[in-house]
């Protein structure tokens, strides 16, 4: 089937939007997914965004989808991240090791997706057990940015990204265990919001996790905060959860935000890690505007860098992989070896499974006690606005994980994006909004941290902010033609 530029950029409209459209029966959710399809088609072997297109099921959902559907977003096509369970599609984290591996049922995301309405077209690429904040597993190959296809969309939800930006899916999942969601959203010119540690459960999997969080990739906040309403709430069996929001976060983030009292600050948390002059303007820019929105705007002086903080969260981010790695083990039923991973991959394996589980139960303690000086800095604020990223976005290959000494590409991904994984630690909500342009024509964002379970606040702020930029109009080339 043939489609028409003016239908192509039907895919770059807001996925709410889109579901009005498919219950108003102006449009049916088939045409969508074949919209999406031939989109995939089209730019996919530019962009390398996907492992996975399931398209014969996902037509046959988009015909059960009439006319009138009031789920929220009937009819819309997304897609998930390649970590998280797709009943029958493969599940790779991309790792050789499981490269053949195919999920045998849809994990919670998953399912609450589908409930809303969503047709799932399939699984979007992701670095080896999504440790880089860039997309390239060697299993897949590179992941590109739309707007520069030498640069990478970030990582570790880089296929999803990529696939949002150059208008293949109106809206995809992530996931953000040190940065994951924000980064790509920063080097693709979308929304990234990072939720409350608790809010969405990892179920069945995991009970509960100190640093990882679900959520998706979008171009709207209305969108974000309609998504975060279908994806929170706890799961039989969690072990914590975040308290309910006063109101649906749709509600909140219609609503116009009271004046604000917003600390900013451009000071890296790594010492090595020095901010690219962009980067810090488009804080101080953010930080102008917020002013001239009406809101208290100053600049704090944060309890960082401090080596503890970038040590401690290093080595407990190492744990978590090295346990990923081990269940991936399970899975094949094989204990990993060298031959099955990645060089940085095995490299981080060896030296955290050499500790023991009272050590990173004590290196978890020691991190949370470190971090008390970074809550005490938000409690006295609304908003934290930092920069998103220290660097623009990478070259592809800028950190390769066969490098002669491969946990030196581990140490050096954190300096690119230094000022993510605090708030992972920490667990406050935050969330990457692309504001501006850089000089070199691909997004310049900035990040905003929420106080504890405030994802209102910052969604409301977000809504602000898009009503001045109106960045969901900007075009990557891919998408542009």
């Amino acid at each position: 089937m043939a489609h028409s530029s003016a239908d192509k950029d039907l895919l770059l409209c807001p996925a709410l939007e889109l579901a009005a459209k498919v219950r108003a029966g102006e449009l049916s959710a088939r045409e969508l997914v074949e919209l999406s399809l031939a989109r995939i088609e089209e730019v996919n072997g530019q962009l390398n965004a996907f492992v996975e297109i399931d398209a014969e099921r996902a037509l046959a959902a988009a015909d059960a989808v009439a006319p009138g559907d009031e789920r929220p977003f009937a009819g819309v096509p997304t897609a998930v991240k390649n970590n998280r369970a797709v009943a029958g599609l493969r599940l790779t984290h991309g790792a050789p090791l499981l490269e053949r591996h195919r999920a045998p049922y849809d994990c919670a995301l998953t399912r609450r997706l589908r409930a809303a309405g969503f047709i799932v077209i399939g699984t979007t690429t992701v670095p080896e057990y999504a440790i880089l904040p860039v997309c390239e597993a060697h299993i897949f190959g590179p992941t590109r940015n739309p707007w520069d296809l030498q640069r990478t969309p970030g990582g570790s939800s880089g296929g999803s990204a990529a696939a949002v930006a150059a208008g293949m899916l109106p809206v995809a999942h992530g996931n953000d265990g040190g940065g994951s969601i924000r980064i790509p959203a920063a080097c693709c010119g979308l929304v990234g919001l990072k939720p409350q540690r608790g809010r969405v459960s990892l179920a069945p999997e995991l009970a509960h996790s100190l640093l990882v969080i679900d959520g998706m990739l979008t171009r709207t906040i209305a969108d974000s905060a309609a998504l975060l309403d279908v994806l929170c709430g706890p799961e039989k069996g969690d072990a914590y959860w975040a308290p309910a929001p006063s109101a649906p976060f749709a509600e909140l983030a219609a609503k116009s935000p009271r004046a604000l009292r917003i600390g900013f600050t451009t000071r890296s948390p790594i010492a090595e890690a020095p901010v690219d002059a962009q980067c810090a303007a488009a804080a101080e820019r953010a930080a102008a505007l917020l002013g001239d929105l009406g809101h208290s705007v100053e600049e704090v002086t944060p309890p960082w860098p401090d080596q503890r903080l970038g040590t401690l969260f290093g080595t407990l981010f190492a744990i978590n992989i090295a346990l990923a790695i081990a269940y991936s083990g399970r899975i094949a039923g094989r204990e990993p070896a060298a031959a099955d991973m990645e060089p940085m991959s095995y490299a981080i394996y060896e030296l955290a499974k050499g500790r023991s589980a009272i050590e990173g139960l004590a290196i978890e303690t020691e991190l949370l006690s470190a971090l008390r000086p970074v809550a005490e800095l938000l409690a006295g604020y609304d908003a934290l606005l930092t920069p998103a990223l220290a660097q623009r976005p990478l070259p592809i290959g800028a950190l390769d994980t066969y490098a002669p000494e491969p946990l030196e590409t581990f140490t050096r991904s954190g300096h690119f994006t230094p000022f993510t994984a605090l708030f992972n630690a920490s667990g406050h909500p935050a969330i990457a909004l692309p504001l501006f342009e850089g000089s070199d024509g691909l997004p310049l964002a900035v990040q905003l941290v929420g106080r504890p379970a405030d994802e209102g606040t910052l969604l409301a702020l977000g809504a602000q902010l898009e009503g001045a930029c109106a960045w969901a109009q900007r075009r990557p080339p891919v998408a542009a033609g």
